[in-house]
């Protein structure tokens, strides 16, 4: 008898929605969505069911309402896939692992291990060790804040170490990430994020330059006895400029690169890692190398290009947790376009030719998907409102268009 299973997506944006989608083409399964508050990009959905949840990363709430969910649909299925789409609730899983183990299949890092790899200065000593290349870093911390002595030159770019601690802070002029061109602007940019609530540490690295295409994008499922099964990489072609948006990627061309693969798998099975894991990486063309900036642990928020690409989210996942297959690993070299902006911002935006050229000619192909655009959930109403969230695209690159690194 075939195994029953429910996948349980914590989020409700486009990350959980391209989640559901994977889903619901491989098993025709519906999802169901927990979140906070509701989003468009899975509202009127049928292929996933959200349900809303006052406080729901307080603690108390979240164990609560999980244990609630967990005891209600484990008596109509046989598994309960649980997924997290955003830091906050990765957390919240991995520290409430106790309960959450007793209802659902949790494809998860152990906190430890979590830790470590998400704080991206403990990461980039992770990456020194297994000699994986990334930026030359510089750590700022609260108390040397005023004693900034960088052992490189400018530009730089400015990070928060901690995404989770940053995400709760708001000041004015705030961005997701920032660049330096001078003593002065990092002085300015490091008193402001102190100026909040943030008291973790700050990241500064050397500036790598390039455009948006100097940007790729890598994601990888492990499965439970810590084997790389998938790998696919992204080739960044446009990516978003706004300031708390900077760096989501809005074109991705899948793609493959055999050494990198390696590199990483060797990593990802010596640390056991488990679930899905998803790694930024931008190429260095003074020194021919690919340099990683950090790990996600989990599916990014782009990841569907992985599925649109033939290599389904879900069916790693699957054959692991549900159907115990332990397969070859597969690694995609297919080259297919992922969108998240119009067509046209294509022809307009992105400036490597021959990149462009290629882009088009997919479009031209058919070798293309927007995560959102699914012919079989496109009642009108998402049609209008998935149309009005990526036409939006063209007054942001207007006011926020792409530079020249």
């Amino acid at each position: 008898m075939e195994s029953k299973f429910l996948p349980v997506i914590l989020g409700a944006d486009a990350n959980a929605y391209g989640l559901a989608r994977s889903f619901y083409e491989e098993y025709g399964v519906k999802s169901l969505g927990i979140a906070k508050f509701p989003l468009l990009e899975t509202k009127n959905s049928k292929i996933i069911d959200v349900k809303l949840f006052d406080n729901l990363t307080d603690t108390k709430i979240f164990r609560k309402v999980m244990k609630k969910i967990g005891e209600e649909y484990s008596k109509k299925y046989d598994k309960l896939i649980l997924l997290s789409c955003v830091e906050w609730y990765t957390n919240l899983v991995v520290d409430n692992r106790d309960l959450l183990e007793k209802y659902f299949v949790l494809p998860f890092m152990d906190k430890k291990t979590k830790d470590k790899l998400e704080n991206k200065e403990s990461f980039y000593n992770i990456c020194e060790e297994y000699k994986l290349d990334y930026p030359k870093t510089y750590i700022i911390t609260y108390k040397n804040r005023n004693k900034i002595k960088l052992p490189f030159g400018f530009p730089v770019a400015v990070k928060p170490v901690s995404s989770t601690e940053y995400s709760k802070v708001n000041f004015e002029g705030k961005e997701k990430s920032y660049k330096a061109n001078d003593m002065d602007e990092l002085v300015k940019i490091v008193n402001s994020i102190y100026g909040s609530e943030y008291r973790s540490n700050i990241i500064v690295q050397d500036f790598i330059p390039g455009n948006d295409d100097a940007m790729w994008v890598m994601n990888c499922y492990s499965n439970s006895k810590g084997k790389v099964k998938m790998m696919c990489l992204g080739h960044c072609l446009l990516e978003e400029h706004t300031p708390y948006g900077i760096g989501n990627y809005k074109v991705l061309m899948s793609d493959g690169n055999k050494e990198l693969y390696e590199k990483i798998k060797s990593f990802l099975e010596d640390i056991k890692y488990v679930g899905f894991s998803n790694f930024d990486i931008k190429y260095d063309v003074r020194d021919n190398t690919f340099k990683l900036f950090e790990i996600n642990i989990r599916q990014g928020r782009s990841s569907f290009f992985t599925t649109a690409a033939g290599f389904n989210l879900s069916r790693y996942l699957v054959d692991d947790y549900v159907y115990n297959k332990d397969l070859d690993t597969v690694y995609n070299y297919n080259k297919h376009l992922w969108l998240a902006t119009p067509k046209s911002m294509i022809k307009k935006y992105v400036k490597n030719k021959e990149l462009k050229k290629e882009a088009l000619q997919l479009i031209k192909e058919k070798k293309y998907d927007y995560t959102l655009k699914y012919k079989k959930d496109s009642s009108l109403y998402r049609v209008f409102w998935m149309n009005r969230i990526y036409f939006k695209d063209y007054k942001l690159y207007k006011k926020y268009p792409p530079n020249d690194n």
